[in-house]
């Protein structure tokens, strides 16, 4: 009897060793596929975790919104049905103005300026998410963001009436503002609305039009640069407080190691995307003065807008950014 009570006390205690030491396994939803730059840098950050950790947090990057779409991103990490995602922050805008910040054409069009936006903002973006029970780890921008179209575009008024691909709030009040219709296409679809006619324009950055293929339907990349929106990687807090300090400490050091990574990946590839573009068949095309004109008042008016809404915490941001572009 005294055998068996041994012999079970130790398969009990190292049971109880083995499950202390399984690995802490979380869901990454991302809405890019593969090919992607973003996602590239995400698969090196799941890898930098878990060698980091010593396998104890195992992350499952789910690419190309196969896990979900886009905007159910960052309900998914509030839930912590996903504890830690990829998003647009852009894609949130109509949820507080933080989110729409680096969407503003023209306010930062470099990735200098860009960086220092992101610095201005971050504050206020993180107080946003940690009412929301989430903390953003890093974000990187996209590379400048051009017009994709068919037809010549020497001002806003040659926008008139083509049928926009919007993928966030900001898009969608752009193309208002120069008289297209907007029609809310997220980036997995918008292949599908090129070759179907459902849009036959639209701003992005070159990796999305190299991701896309759309030098299949469209012919013409007008190189704005208008501005150089941001993913987020979000965690839910509370998921991020269940680690052990291994993990909190290796999921602290990976992001930090992707963001600067992520940053110079885009800049480095913001070249070859327009290079390839080019390469099949791609018409890279130097804006006419009346469009950035044109584009510049639609810039105003959004950073205007903007304000308002953001009252004086968003003057502040403003301010600061201004301070030290």
């Amino acid at each position: 009897m005294k055998k068996t009570l041994a012999f079970l006390t130790t398969v009990g205690a190292a049971a109880l060793a083995l499950n202390a030491h399984a690995a802490t396994k979380w869901d990454l939803p991302s809405a890019y596929p593969a090919s992607n730059l973003h996602t590239q840098n995400l698969e090196q950050f799941v890898k930098d975790v878990k060698k980091l950790s010593d396998g104890e947090l195992d992350i499952v990057l789910h690419n190309n919104a196969s896990l979900y779409k886009a905007p159910e991103i960052k309900r998914a990490v509030q839930g912590n049905q996903a504890q830690i995602g990829e998003i647009l922050l852009t894609n949130y805008a109509n949820e507080d103005p933080i989110y729409a910040l680096d969407g503003l054409p023209f306010l930062a069009t470099g990735y200098d300026a860009a960086w220092k936006l992101y610095q201005a903002q971050k504050e206020l973006l993180n107080k946003k998410l940690a009412a929301q029970g989430m903390t953003a780890l890093y974000t990187v921008a996209w590379p400048p963001q051009g017009i994709f179209a068919n037809k010549e575009i020497n001002s806003v008024d040659d926008l008139k009436g083509v049928k926009w691909r919007a993928y966030s709030p900001v898009t969608a009040r752009i193309a208002e503002l120069v008289g297209a219709q907007p029609v809310t296409i997220q980036q997995s679809e918008l292949a599908q609305a090129m070759a179907t006619g459902v849009v036959n324009a639209f701003m992005t950055s070159g990796s999305t039009g190299w991701d896309t293929k759309t030098y299949e339907y469209i012919k013409k990349f007008y190189d704005t640069q208008a501005w150089l929106p941001k993913n987020a990687v979000i965690v839910n807090k509370k998921a991020f407080d269940a680690l052990n300090e291994k993990s909190k400490k290796a999921l602290l050091q990976a992001s930090a190691d992707a963001e600067k990574r992520g940053w110079a990946l885009s800049k480095e590839k913001t070249q070859w995307y327009l290079d390839n573009l080019a390469k099949n068949g791609m018409e890279i095309i130097k804006p006419a003065p009346a469009l950035m004109k044109g584009l510049d008042k639609v810039g105003d008016t959004m950073l205007t807008e903007w304000i308002q809404k953001a009252g004086p915490d968003g003057q502040k941001v403003i301010d600061t950014f201004r301070a030290n572009k």
